[in-house]
């Protein structure tokens, strides 16, 4: 490697990590995601469904992971969960979660439940702007049983270099039932490669 190219390696990557926030607690982080100035998190209301997709950066699945009063696998679960990435998208009808719309009709309500719990891989896509599509390697659908005005569900993409040197990504999510049609969402990668770290 010459010595110019290590040069601009090395005046990148500082460049990166300048443009990177760090935060004291997941609170902090957490408030930052959320306000969508700041690209993380993107909404939308389409035929009366709210949308609203956020990517999870990976420290966040770390200080899930951390014991308490324990900072010894740090370095270890960066590495694990930075493999990945991750994406939680929560949707509601009529300020509640989607099965309550359909809480009315037994097979409507079943066949709801099966589709965000069996079906969204078939549902759910991430593709790049020449039409390649990353494989989803898991969804997580946890059951809320009515008590949250969201149905919430967390995706996992591979993380991959030849995926975040694209400029976007686009997240979709076919009619889930509400006559929506498509929905989709553009993912800036720069905000996947400065995404926020935690002071851990």
């Amino acid at each position: 490697m010459n010595i110019r190219y290590t040069s601009f390696f090395i005046l990148a990557l500082l460049s990166i990590s300048c443009g990177r926030k760090t935060f004291d607690s997941g609170e902090e982080m957490t408030e930052y995601l959320k306000n969508p100035v700041n690209g993380y998190l993107q909404q939308k209301t389409v035929k009366g469904v709210y949308y609203a997709l956020m990517y999870k950066p990976t420290d966040l699945l770390v200080l899930q992971e951390l014991k308490a009063n324990s900072k010894e696998d740090v370095s270890q679960l960066r590495k694990q969960y930075g493999k990945y990435m991750y994406f939680t998208l929560s949707m509601s009808k009529n300020g509640q979660e989607l099965l309550n719309s359909r809480a009315g009709n037994r097979a409507e309500f079943g066949a709801m439940v099966n589709r965000l719990a069996f079906g969204m891989k078939d549902k759910v896509h991430l593709y790049t702007p020449k039409k390649d599509t990353l494989p989803l390697l898991d969804y997580i659908y946890p059951r809320t049983y009515g008590m949250s005005p969201y149905t919430t569900m967390m995706f996992v993409f591979p993380r991959e270099k030849k995926y975040l040197e694209k400029d976007e990504l686009f997240f979709t999510i076919e009619d889930l039932g509400f006559l929506t049609g498509e929905v989709k969402f553009k993912v800036e990668m720069e905000t996947i490669i400065k995404e926020p770290q935690l002071k851990i």
